[in-house]
């Protein structure tokens, strides 16, 4: 069973129960961001869990989730096999970038599939400021998840009469879409950081 399926299946389960459902929802978007932030957006359409809660629990578990990205960074930095690299000139590329461009890297990774971890972590393990990078996240999340969420229940309502179990395989289609893109923008990340470290030990020697 493929997450997605996995994420369905946990929420379906949790209805009727509102406290397990926003605690799985939560957790989903630990796992699965975008994807819980559309189911969760058409379940409110159908009236299965309050607009309150869902968005209440989607912040909740977006704005943690960067948090510890970011912590895993901070954490790494300390760490006696990592220190060494937190100045080494393989890390020289990503530092002068988000030196000059901090904040807007932070809140454009929101927006970006693939982005949040590497930028995220990133952040924390060159020793960025972690009140910037909070307040950031939270305005990028407020934007991102309204929106998405808000779609989503547009999509739910406007679906519920004439399209039933159809509406769900064009929600997997989108979620399927947003994974692709993911994974495409991932490679492509790794092909510019090789470049750029290629490029930094050129100019080093």
């Amino acid at each position: 069973m493929r997450p997605n399926a996995y994420l369905a299946t946990a929420i379906g389960g949790s209805l009727g129960h509102p406290v397990i459902l926003s605690l799985v929802i939560v957790i989903g978007t630990f796992i699965l961001e975008d994807p819980t932030i559309i189911l969760t957006g058409v379940l409110a359409s159908d009236g299965l869990i309050s607009i309150p809660v869902a968005l209440l629990s989607l912040y909740t578990g977006v704005i943690l989730g960067d948090l510890f990205f970011f912590s895993i960074g901070r954490y790494a930095s300390k760490h006696p096999r990592f220190a060494s690299y937190v100045d080494h000139e393989y890390v020289a590329p990503v530092r002068a970038w988000l030196e000059t461009r901090y904040v807007l890297t932070v809140f454009s990774a929101r927006f970006i599939p693939g982005s949040r971890l590497p930028t995220y972590a990133a952040s924390g393990f060159i020793g960025k400021s972690f009140s910037t990078f909070v307040t950031t996240v939270i305005l990028a999340t407020s934007i991102w998840t309204t929106v998405l969420f808000g779609l989503s229940y547009w999509f739910g309502s406007v679906t519920a009469e004439w399209l039933h179990q159809e509406r769900w395989v064009i929600a997997a289609f989108v979620i399927a879409v947003i994974a692709i893109a993911s994974h495409i923008n991932v490679i492509h990340k790794r092909l510019r950081k090789g470049f750029l470290v290629d490029k930094s030990r050129t100019h080093g020697s």
